[in-house]
């Protein structure tokens, strides 16, 4: 059976790491951006991964430009402004592709594995809708991941177990990490 731990990804220098490094940890696997209305995400995000890393958890972090262009820098000016602005310890790895024919294989395992199944209810929500309806036309049967901040929470054994839209509660997703941590 394939897990997460069977592919192989760059980190920011350009460098292969495999995923397979992270075999025994709980991840959670999450595409970025810098100017996104989401990317205030990092802030719970960091303070999950300074509580919890210690348990044997770790986020993956997966820049992307391919939603109405909210990270145009370089992967050392992401990295960058991560870390001065939210203080980010996390593994940032090179900026990728989500979607279309060149997104990252990861990604399109993951999101194979948990397709996408809503953003949920509200106003806001609908229009996320339809900016990401708009943006994903592009990429036809090849659009995996919907927005900016999807993450993908995988188990100990690399087994794909939940995904969470952007629109999730950052509460909910910090009690599945938790309950799975144990």
């Amino acid at each position: 059976m394939k897990t997460v731990y069977d592919f192989t990804v760059k980190d920011k220098k350009g460098e292969d790491v495999s995923l397979g490094e992270y075999k025994g940890k709980v991840l959670l696997i999450v595409n970025t951006a810098t100017g996104c209305g989401f990317t205030p995400h990092y802030e719970p995000l960091e303070a999950m991964y300074r509580d919890l890393r210690d348990k044997g958890f770790e986020i993956l972090d997966f820049p992307c430009n391919q939603f109405a262009n909210q990270a145009p820098g370089s992967d050392e000016e992401i990295h960058s402004f991560c870390q001065l602005k939210y203080g980010t310890e996390f593994p940032q790895f090179a900026k990728i592709e989500v979607n279309g024919d060149n997104a990252d294989p990861l990604f399109a395992y993951l999101a194979t594995e948990k397709p996408f199944t809503g953003f949920g209810k509200g106003l806001k929500i609908t229009l996320l809708k339809k900016y990401s309806d708009m943006n994903n036309k592009q990429f036809g049967d090849k659009a995996y991941i919907r927005w900016n901040f999807t993450k993908f929470l995988v188990d100990r054994d690399g087994v794909v177990l939940e995904r969470f839209e952007p629109t999730a509660d950052m509460a909910d997703v910090r009690k599945a990490v938790e309950k799975l941590l144990g």
